[in-house]
């Protein structure tokens, strides 16, 4: 597989609601989403940075695949859905409704030098 699925940290519910610690530690930039149905976004990879991403409502198609394009996977996501890509693993975004997300970089995509680590 070319993601992992994971969980959150801890989870807490009761009549008054509930909280979900997504992650405690390893991500330096978080990134809230959202993207409108019928959008498509992403055809991109990472060369350095692991990234995780956390559904908090909406559908999208996950299209991942190798940079040689070898393999090639694909996932429908929904919410509640929790999941990390690798590096050089190259990613799409196939908004199938209306969908909010949070992104996490386990680096962040601006480096020293203030290039962007996002490549076609």
């Amino acid at each position: 597989m070319l993601i992992t699925f994971i969980k959150p940290d801890f989870e807490f519910s009761d009549d008054r609601g509930s909280l979900k610690q997504l992650v405690h530690n390893d991500w330096k930039q978080v990134n809230y989403i959202t993207s409108v149905g019928k959008a498509f976004r992403g055809n991109h990879y990472h060369k350095e940075n692991r990234e995780a991403f956390y559904v908090i409502k909406g559908r999208f198609r996950l299209i991942v695949s190798t940079i040689d394009g070898s393999i090639k996977e694909e996932y429908e996501m929904k919410s509640g859905d929790f999941f990390i890509i690798d590096p050089m693993v190259v990613h799409s975004f196939d908004y199938l409704e209306d969908t909010d997300l949070i992104s996490f970089y386990d680096k962040g995509v601006e480096n020293e030098k203030g290039d962007k680590d996002i490549f076609q």
